[in-house]
């Protein structure tokens, strides 16, 4: 492992603009079999899925405009206070947006990635345990289990070595060309996958989706497109969806991934 921040958890957030919030987060409550936080924020613009067991870590927002994913990371503060992390993140190429904190110091700040990508370091709370697969009826299980940063081919390896020395996580080539990802510490609930498009526009930020491992495509696609997904296309061994926001993502024929080293990983 490479030398970076103590991070203890992260959370993945799926942004919906208003009109769309509704629609998306009944969705995913469905797919994922989770139950729905109280709303919170000042205008209830948050919830948490909470799963049947183990520790949340799927977050819906209602934003002003766009839509897509964003990522949490809790940092350990008893070894890096906020502040400390965030100068570390600027150091290797961020862009910090915003600061939240009371009298006793920073309890959020927003960040943007080299390559655009909004993150954000939070406290960690000693969250610890990964969530199950979820068992679909009739057989088969699936669970959200990658964040897949969707990188222009000109911000690539920067983007790559970014994560890489923010997390102290390994980078290492995925078995698909073109993709690569991070060798992340036992017990974290979702790995960071690495898409070098093909093609960009100029200016264009970095942007991402989430992947499910599923053991049975043919019946979760039909379960996804049942629950009002669009089948948007289908590869050798994932189908790429949308669900009813219009948010991409995709589900990949493998074993929900539970967080421990696999043989595709070692």
């Amino acid at each position: 492992m490479l030398d970076g921040m103590a991070f203890g958890w992260l959370t993945v957030f799926l942004d919906f603009p208003a009109d769309a919030f509704g629609p998306g987060m009944a969705f995913w409550r469905e797919v994922t079999g989770c139950r729905l936080s109280p709303p919170r924020g000042a205008a209830g613009e948050f919830a948490t899925l909470l799963p049947p067991s183990g520790d949340a870590y799927l977050r819906v927002q209602r934003v002003l405009d766009g839509g897509g994913c964003h990522l949490d990371l809790h940092v350990d503060t008893a070894s890096e206070p906020l502040a400390e992390a965030a100068d570390r993140a600027v150091a290797l190429g961020a862009r910090v947006r915003r600061r939240d904190g009371d009298a006793r110091g920073d309890r959020l700040i927003i960040a943007d990635s080299p390559g655009g990508f909004t993150f954000c370091l939070v406290e960690w709370h000693g969250e610890s345990v990964v969530p199950a697969p979820l068992v679909i009826d009739g057989g088969g299980s699936s669970r959200v289990d990658t964040l897949c940063l969707d990188v222009p081919p000109a911000e690539f390896e920067r983007e790559c070595s970014f994560w890489a020395e923010l997390t102290g996580w390994e980078p290492r080539p995925a078995a698909v060309p073109g993709f690569r990802y991070l060798r992340r510490p036992t017990g974290m609930p979702a790995r960071l996958l690495f898409q070098r498009l093909d093609s960009a526009a100029p200016g264009q930020r970095v942007r991402a989706h989430l992947d499910l491992g599923c053991t049975d495509a043919a019946r979760e696609v039909s379960r996804h497109v049942g629950l009002g997904a669009r089948a948007a296309g289908t590869f050798p061994h994932w189908t790429v969806l949308a669900d009813p926001a219009g948010l991409a993502y995709c589900l990949v024929t493998r074993a929900p991934d539970t967080m421990r080293s696999t043989p595709a990983e070692s």
